[in-house]
């Protein structure tokens, strides 16, 4: 389950090294520019009659994964656009390839406007499953192999999926319905992944709703950080387990290892370059995070895991300190929206994290995502 681009040197310059003024855009010659704070991967430039928005590719940044120009539904195509993928706005049929995605839609307002999802097994919106057993939302079977064919008889305008590196859509890249490349995982801050909603929200007409969404979160979590800001210790943590031969470490430039510092943790691995997930042995993160003052765990079960069950699983786990010290945390994805949520809330994580690592600083809270396993 579960998904940015070059215009001008200059303009990619600015972007990282702006500083959050408060205000929602700055003019520059006949554009005016989506003043974005802290999305690495996307440009916003408002003109008279359309909206370009170019999405860096995360993988090579000195390189465009796509433009896309936005075009009000009842004017005319204007003249003189730049080359790009025109998407008509306010989109009003869109099919969904992650769950992630279609709950973004949905805090939105647009649920509505969901007429195929992909992986619907994965899609645990009650509104997304009743529109599928009412008929409303269509089963498009595989992300990976899509159902072109009704894709076209529901009427899609357009699909939002995540890209990944050296891979493509395949015979979905053939219709001539807009791909959106959602690229917002690969932010490195956790609000740069939330700032694509300005994105999402001019897609459909969803502008002002999208950008109160986008400050609201910014103030709760940069009110959580500061909590954390000042702390006198800060306990190293370890991140995720083993699939198969290999532990998938986050890099020490994605968000996740971001959210271990801002709330007043040292992430081990931080040390490893970019943002994305890299494959290392158990040999490599036992040596390196044996004595790791906690540990953090995603799973999906029915049930809540246990130490027994973490051991049974593979049991070397037990010979980590954490382990031990009975300081490992688990998330059941299976049993909370942890997907679902935090790429427009990462105050929710960051809140559970402070908890985890200074519960001194949250008295009385009660962890939404995380809670430590039991015997």
């Amino acid at each position: 389950m579960r998904i940015a681009h070059i215009i001008y040197i200059c303009i990619a310059c600015l972007l990282v090294s702006c500083t959050h003024t408060g205000k929602q855009a700055v003019y520059s010659g006949e554009a005016k520019i989506d003043s974005l704070t802290y999305a690495q991967g996307l440009t916003i430039r408002y003109f008279a009659d359309y909206t370009a928005v170019d999405v860096r590719d995360p993988w090579d940044t000195t390189k465009l994964l796509q433009r896309y120009l936005l075009v009000e539904r009842a004017k005319p195509l204007p003249s003189g656009m730049p080359k790009g993928t025109v998407i008509r706005v306010p989109v009003r049929k869109t099919v969904v390839y992650t769950s992630v995605h279609a709950s973004i839609l949905e805090q939105l307002g647009e649920a509505g406007s969901i007429v195929g999802v992909c992986e619907p097994r994965y899609m645990e919106s009650p509104v997304i499953q009743a529109g599928l057993k009412a008929g409303r939302i269509a089963d498009l079977g595989e992300a990976t192999a899509p159902n072109v064919e009704r894709m076209l008889e529901i009427g899609a305008e357009a699909i939002i999926a995540s890209p990944f590196q050296n891979s493509s859509f395949g015979p979905v890249e053939k219709l001539g319905i807009p791909i959106i490349q959602g690229a917002d995982y690969m932010e490195s801050l956790p609000l740069g992944r939330t700032e694509w909603v300005k994105f999402y929200g001019l897609l459909f007409g969803k502008k002002t709703m999208a950008d109160s969404v986008f400050r609201e979160t910014e103030q709760a979590y940069l009110e959580v950080k500061a909590l954390a800001a000042d702390v006198k210790t800060r306990p190293t943590v370890v991140s995720e387990k083993k699939y198969g031969s290999s532990w998938y470490m986050p890099g020490g430039n994605s968000y996740i290892a971001h959210l271990f510092e801002d709330a007043g943790a040292d992430y081990l691995f931080r040390d490893l370059p970019s943002a994305a997930s890299q494959p290392l042995s158990f040999e490599t993160v036992f040596e390196k995070a044996i004595h790791a003052d906690y540990w953090l765990v995603k799973y999906n079960q029915a049930i809540d895991m246990t130490y027994q069950e973490l051991r049974q699983e593979y049991a070397p786990y037990e010979n980590f300190d954490a382990y031990q010290e009975r300081k490992v945390y688990g998330c059941n994805t299976g049993r909370v929206p942890y997907y679902e949520e935090f790429p427009l809330h990462p105050d929710y994580l960051l809140k559970d994290f402070v908890w985890i690592f200074h519960p001194e600083l949250l008295p009385g809270y009660t962890p939404r995502y995380y809670h430590p396993l039991v015997d």
